[in-house]
């Protein structure tokens, strides 16, 4: 497929994600994960008292949008790979990115290795090993079993690859802001979930450089906000406990790349407690007919707080998970 226009003025040449890259990333993501759908949801909209457009990342093979990342990731590694030497990946995951690397590993006929926490969704954790990953499960929450994957790859020699810090991941993101911003779409604000930071830094880097005015704003939730204190308060901030539903946004360890992403491309970070995350997933399944995770409802919790300064504003989110147990729809969504 042909590249994106790239915008003839780079509002800032000097950031990792390239407005380049970013136009040229389609073309390495499959059909399967590009143009999710996207509209406005008149019901919600109403209930919420905004303009509401949803753009729906969970219909494809894993539910998720990181399927965007991993396969510009991958595509890329196999540029620089030569077969004969080409050891395997390692990676972390509480499951989505986890899922997304397997599928395109398995696309790629490359091994992969993926550390997981000991409490990590069951669903998604067999959907990792279903698509032909090698799970190890290690750590009481994701950034445990992420040092463990990172021990585990220097040990080997092996490649590890980061959600949030490298790049492609971002890159593969921000495709997602490009099919949002087609021309004629125009937005107040975009509600972007935060977690390791590449969906929000890849989205807020192509908002920014198109339509500067729109507001980017990360929701991240409140007992996991390692990245938004580390964002307002300029130097990383390691909370020593994660406490949310949203196992897909529940970072501990900031990642400093991303966080100095954030600098140019995001006007806020707001946070959301569980109550209005639940609140969030049952309006999208009873107004939008969606089930979604708690980290995909994020950008939605924003909407439910109280006094939320975006009533009678266009407003965009995306929702980016889709991952739930029977046990846990049972309990969420009833």
């Amino acid at each position: 497929m042909p590249s994106i226009p790239t915008p003839a003025a780079d509002p800032d040449p000097s950031h990792r994600l390239r407005l380049a890259d970013i136009a040229a990333a389609p073309a390495r993501i499959p059909p399967e994960f590009r143009d999710s759908p996207q509209y406005a949801c008149e019901p919600l909209a109403e209930v919420l008292g905004c303009g509401l457009t949803l753009k729906v990342e969970t219909c494809n093979p894993i539910r998720s949008f990181k399927g965007r990342g991993a396969s510009v990731l991958v595509s890329r590694l196999l540029e620089r790979a030569h077969e004969a030497t080409r050891s395997p990946l390692v990676g972390a995951s509480a499951g989505n990115w986890g899922q997304a690397l397997a599928y395109a590993c398995r696309a790629a006929g490359w091994r992969l290795v993926l550390y997981a926490a000991d409490s990590a969704n069951p669903l998604k954790v067999a959907r990792m090993r279903a698509l032909g990953a090698e799970v190890r499960q290690a750590g009481k929450d994701f950034d445990a079993a992420k040092q463990h994957a990172e021990a585990f790859a220097r040990e080997r020699g092996w490649r590890m690859v980061a959600d949030g810090l490298d790049v492609e991941a971002s890159l593969g993101a921000a495709t997602i802001a490009v099919e949002l911003l087609a021309p004629g779409r125009a937005f107040d604000a975009v509600l972007v979930p935060l977690g390791n930071g590449a969906l929000l830094t890849g989205m807020g880097r192509w908002i920014k450089a198109v339509a500067p005015a729109t507001r980017v704003i990360g929701v991240q939730a409140t007992g996991a906000d390692a990245m938004a204190q580390s964002w307002r308060s300029g130097r990383l901030v390691f909370p020593p406990q994660i406490d949310t539903i949203a196992d897909g946004i529940g970072v501990r360890v900031p990642i400093a790349e991303a966080v100095a992403d954030m600098r140019t491309t995001v006007d806020d970070v707001v946070l959301v407690n569980d109550v209005a995350l639940v609140a969030a997933m049952r309006l999208l399944h009873a107004h939008a007919g969606l089930v979604v995770e708690p980290s995909g409802a994020a950008g939605v919790a924003a909407l439910v707080a109280a006094g939320s300064p975006w009533r009678g504003q266009r407003v965009a989110t995306v929702v980016c998970g889709g991952n739930l147990t029977e046990a846990q729809m049972a309990a969420w969504l009833s």
